[in-house]
């Protein structure tokens, strides 16, 4: 028994102080958590810069549209100053290299006194794109004691965002799960000219 103590001792003695094997069990504990980090900052920003880009779509849309003139929205059908605002829109989701979920031509609409089309696309998109257009967008404002309504159009998009942090998520917990798609909503008024 004393000879086996006496070897224990040599072997475990006769080994130098490293902490190499510890440092490579805490790498691939932390590994993992480090990638859900990374690759949530990475996604939170693509959100964030995807929310910032249909801020200014949505603004220029409504900037276009304020300078229509508004005497064709009492015909039938889809008035030529809408169809060219959803075109505007399109364009500018292409030109941000944004998918546009084929964003069709028919709007479905609400008639007077709402004057709402709204536009709905799914091709390609892993949820809807919505986008409306109010041309008659009423909202009061206060000019020296008198309250007036100002007729403005407002322009709303709906974008689905898929979230890639679902992929990694499962890296730390097998089972767990995460919301996939988010819709990121904006909108922008601006008071009509006409």
């Amino acid at each position: 028994m004393a000879t086996l103590v006496l070897w224990f001792r040599r072997w475990t003695t006769g080994f130098p102080a490293d902490a190499s094997g510890s440092q490579l069990a805490e790498f691939a504990v932390a590994l993992p958590l480090l990638v859900v980090f990374v690759v949530g900052i990475f996604d939170f920003g693509a959100a964030f810069n995807l929310k910032q880009k249909l801020i200014n779509i949505a603004r220029e849309g409504a900037r276009f549209a304020s300078s229509l003139p508004t005497n064709d929205l009492d015909a039938a059908g889809t008035p030529a100053s809408v169809t060219a605002i959803r075109d505007l829109v399109e364009t500018h989701l292409q030109s941000g290299r944004m998918n546009d979920c084929g964003l069709g031509t028919t709007a479905a609409v609400a008639g007077p006194p709402a004057m709402t089309w709204t536009y709905t696309a799914t091709g390609g998109c892993p949820a809807s794109l919505i986008l409306t257009i109010e041309r008659y967008y009423s909202f009061p404002t206060v000019i020296a004691g008198q309250t007036f309504n100002v007729i403005s159009t407002r322009v709303t998009l709906q974008y689905p965002y898929s979230w890639h942090f679902n992929k990694v998520v499962t890296l730390v917990a097998p089972g767990a799960t995460y919301q996939g798609v988010t819709q990121i909503a904006t909108d922008a008024i601006v008071a009509n000219i006409d």
